[in-house]
């Protein structure tokens, strides 16, 4: 009955929706730096690798090494988020065969429909909004769509167009992990919290200060990217900004909740999480592969901008749980 109730007050709603607009503000911030040419292309791609190379992989680092990955792991958390979002991936590959798209492309609708900005929105953004304790959960779905889904992708479209996944497919994948700052900062995290080392004073200030430029930095690197990106086919981002927006989230709810009965204030993050609207990499892998970038980037654009509603909408849902 509270949760029903949220949803049917508007001042939680109001609420809510004012706590999530100072982060979207920060994107049409940056995506104004980045239409007026305020902010480069040249200058948008340094900020990007500052935050994702060093201001989010400290904040990472320094949450994961104040936890156990006995704290963090949640076997039904993964099962059920898994669940759900293989689902929306089936139903998103289903309706890309039927318009008789290649594998690749429906591959890379798919990746789409589920993978949200966990990254450089999910981990600022709800953490903040549903406390500190929402950082395992996100760190949990973050490490599900980087080795599940992220290695899926590259398998799919190296059979697509080889006929077989060859050895040198699954050596770009182990390399891609291995490349990928936020995998190698979660990973030495949970190392140091295992080893049971206490963070010195200067350490952790140190990681905190770097840290706290990733929320304003990721969210402005997201806007001014959302500028240099071309639009096309709105009818498809409609329907990929829908299973992101949408599917997602409530597959993973249903799985969350009614199958899997996952913990209640767990299973708000990763609903939250996945309403996250479609993540930034995709279209990295959309142009490293050749396969539909600018339909990607679309969608990219149609989700971001109908997330201010559907996020505040589904983060005051979950706020009740």
């Amino acid at each position: 009955m509270h949760r029903l109730f949220l949803l049917g007050n508007p001042e939680c709603m109001i609420a809510i929706f004012m706590k999530t607009l100072p982060f979207f503000a920060l994107i049409g911030l940056g995506y104004w730096a980045g239409r007026t040419r305020f902010f480069t292309a040249e200058a948008t791609a340094y900020l990007t690798k500052f935050v994702f190379y060093f201001a989010l992989s400290a904040m990472i680092f320094r949450f994961s090494a104040n936890l156990s990955l006995a704290e963090v792991w949640d076997t039904r958390l993964v099962v059920a988020y898994l669940w759900g979002t293989t689902f929306v991936y089936g139903i998103a590959t289903i309706v890309g065969l039927l318009r008789r798209l290649d594998m690749a492309t429906c591959a890379m609708e798919a990746q789409c429909a589920v993978i949200g900005n966990a990254g450089f929105l999910g981990i600022p953004m709800l953490t903040l909004l549903l406390g500190p304790e929402a950082i395992g959960p996100i760190l949990l779905v973050l490490t599900v769509d980087m080795i599940v889904f992220s290695s899926l992708i590259v398998i799919l479209i190296t059979v697509s167009r080889d006929g077989q996944a060859s050895v040198k497919a699954f050596k770009a994948i182990g390399l891609g992990l291995l490349k990928n700052p936020m995998i190698v900062s979660l990973t030495l995290g949970f190392l140091w919290s295992g080893l049971s080392i206490p963070i010195p004073e200067p350490m952790n200030e140190f990681l905190a200060i770097l840290g706290g430029a990733a929320t304003p930095g990721a969210l402005f690197a997201i806007g001014a990217s959302l500028a240099l990106k071309s639009a096309e086919k709105l009818e498809i981002a409609g329907w990929l900004s829908f299973c992101k927006l949408v599917l997602h989230p409530a597959f993973v709810a249903f799985a969350a909740l009614l199958v899997f009965n996952v913990d209640p204030f767990k299973a708000g993050v990763i609903i939250a999480a996945a309403a996250l609207p479609v993540a930034g990499n995709v279209y990295m892998l959309a142009q490293h592969y050749n396969v539909a970038p600018t339909r990607v980037s679309t969608a990219i654009l149609v989700s971001t901008a109908g997330s201010i509603l559907t996020v505040s909408l589904v983060v005051g849902w979950v706020s009740a749980f």
